[in-house]
């Protein structure tokens, strides 16, 4: 079943854009300096064997696969699990085998998890789309966020006639009711604008905040965490855009506030995962290409300072935060994306994280994604751009062993 529920009488007007005459600020790349610690790769037998185990039931525990029949490329999958449905989101590339924004589909998906066959497809927005008058030009990552059991807030990144901005469409799951395409909007301090990155550069120029450089699409990471702020809930996650990569917070999952950057020498690139504990703001992102490592550290939201960094074995991938039983752990791709790790988190003296898990796995897992679920874990995972899959796992098994 294939349905796209756009109104074609709606008239989304775009706030006029911000400008400054202030010039920006860029920072430069550069190696980190310090650190307090570097997880390597190179992990003892019992390391590999627990990985072993959590390959075998991922295996052994596999769902479905989420892509559409005619889908020729696939990639960056979220999910949620509420009431016995699966709620997925990804974006499909059907013309060519090719991960190329201009052909994208931005996709939500959702079935009973007792019979998976029994899939609901919707297109979101694809390249070639008009856009309030806009077209798009291309589509980029597709994520799925959650507040509540009702509302879903389906997102992504599209080309609109040049600019890039952030989108999003809410479905409601007691009416099964999509709304239409709606724009998110960038906050810092009193300024608020469309969010794009013409607008991001022009705010950041206002405000005399220094940044790396931008280039390409705008990307949210799915996974968020809450914290209580004189009495108002905000969910926090990371935005990155090129080597740019901060901290961002909402009210609403509909305007994002920045929040903070790394202040340190690095050199991060894409994707930042984020999470928050207590009064710390966990962040861990891949580096460029030629780095062997990703970086841990924490902002204290409070005193408004970065911890020293932790060096970790990466392949410079997408990774995800959990937390389970009051410990919190990261998933990364220490080796190469057929490998998964998994990082004990130390939440007081971060240097003494430590891996517990290094799994080979049995197919490709690009950019795994660990949620709850019926009060156990899931985790979704692109295989070689060609299958959106959903598995689960013990966590109790893994998560707690070590310690």
């Amino acid at each position: 079943m294939s349905t796209n529920n756009i109104s074609s009488d709606l008239k989304q007007n775009f706030m006029p854009d911000f400008f400054t005459s202030k010039k920006p600020k860029i920072t430069e790349d550069g190696v980190i300096k310090e650190n307090k610690a570097i997880i390597s790769d190179n992990v003892p037998d019992e390391v590999k064997k627990i990985g072993k185990e959590f390959a075998d039931e991922i295996s052994d525990n596999f769902i479905s696969d989420f892509k559409k029949s005619g889908d020729l490329m696939v990639h960056v999958s979220s999910y949620a699990v509420i009431d016995g449905i699966i709620y997925m989101t990804y974006y499909a590339n059907t013309k060519t085998k090719d991960e190329d924004p201009h052909c994208h589909t931005a996709r939500f998906v959702y079935c009973p998890e007792n019979d998976t066959d029994n899939k609901t497809y919707i297109d979101l927005q694809s390249a070639k789309d008009d856009c309030y008058g806009k077209k798009v030009e291309a589509v980029y990552d597709t994520i799925l966020m959650h507040k509540d059991e009702d509302t879903l807030y389906l997102m992504w990144t599209a080309n609109l006639s040049g600019d890039y901005y952030r989108l999003y469409r809410t479905y409601t799951i007691s009416s099964k009711k999509l709304s239409d395409v709606k724009i998110n909007k960038f906050k810092v301090d009193s300024i608020c604008a469309d969010w794009n990155i013409h607008n991001m550069q022009a705010i950041f120029a206002e405000k005399e905040i220094e940044y790396k450089k931008m280039y390409t699409d705008i990307g949210i990471m799915q996974k968020i965490s809450a914290r209580e702020e004189n009495g108002v809930i905000y969910y926090y996650t990371g935005a990155y855009c090129g080597d740019f990569n901060c901290i961002i917070k909402s009210r609403d999952l509909e305007e994002w506030e920045y929040v903070a950057q790394p202040d340190f020498l690095n050199q991060s690139k894409w994707e930042n995962a984020v999470y928050v504990y207590d009064d710390k703001c966990f962040y861990f992102v891949r580096q460029q290409n030629e780095s062997p490592y990703g970086f841990l550290t924490y902002f204290d939201l409070n005193k408004k300072t970065w911890e020293t960094p932790v060096l970790i074995s990466d392949c410079q991938s997408r990774s995800d935060f959990i937390m389970y039983k009051d410990n919190l752990y990261l998933f990364h791709a220490p080796i190469d994306r057929e490998h998964i790790g998994v990082v004990h988190i130390d939440t007081e003296k971060i240097e003494n994280s430590k891996e517990i898990l290094q799994a080979h796995m049995k197919e490709s897992c690009f950019y795994p994604f660990i949620q709850y679920g019926k009060d156990q874990l899931y985790m979704s995972y692109t295989s070689n751009r060609m299958h959106i899959n959903l598995s689960k796992f013990n966590a109790e098994k893994y998560l707690n062993m070590n310690l």
